[in-house]
């Protein structure tokens, strides 16, 4: 049996960490575009799901917790996740191991927590990392948005171990790797 090495990594695609975020429903059809790919090619696609304990917005269950309607997971992945860092006390690694995975194709919300944070942790565990030049978002902070994502998009293409490195691609040229 063929096993898939790339997996479609869809960070917190939730009401709270989209809301007020820069260009979300052009990043949302962006990442359409990659799940239907992934699907064609019968490729996993993971989605993460932050929550907070107490005190926040994200609480499990609660509205801002939820999914956006318009990207419903199916029979995909979930996994719940407490950090920025997606593979922090999560089942993240064994769940891509027991899959034979080895190539990440990251998108999501919000480029500089999340996003970045496991982009980053994903090299030092070993994995090659596409993170979607045009399928992250994030909001204005103490630099706007766009600024945000452009400085990501440059920083995290040169970022990288002596054995991986993260490559940020346009979602028209990724493709995903198989064994």
């Amino acid at each position: 049996m063929i096993k898939n090495r790339s997996a479609l990594l869809l960070m917190d695609l939730q009401f709270g960490p989209l809301w007020g975020t820069i260009n979300k429903e052009e990043v949302i059809c962006t990442i359409k575009k990659l799940i239907e790919k992934a699907k064609l090619e019968n490729v996993p696609i993971i989605y993460t799901q932050h929550e907070e304990l107490t005190g926040g917005i994200l609480i499990r269950n609660s509205p801002f917790w939820q999914l956006e309607e318009s990207l419903v997971p199916g029979h995909d992945i979930i996994i719940p996740k407490l950090a920025t860092d997606a593979f922090y006390q999560t089942k993240l690694n064994e769940i891509l191991a027991d899959l034979g995975v080895t190539h990440l194709v990251i998108a999501g919300a919000r480029t500089e927590y999340c996003v970045d944070t496991t982009c980053r942790v994903a090299i030092s565990l070993g994995y090659d990392v596409i993170l979607v030049e045009d399928g992250h978002t994030t909001v204005d902070g103490i630099l706007p948005a766009k600024r945000i994502i452009d400085h990501h998009n440059y920083h995290l293409s040169t970022v990288g171990t002596p054995e991986r490195k993260i490559k940020v691609m346009k979602e028209s040229d990724i493709g995903f790797y198989k064994e």
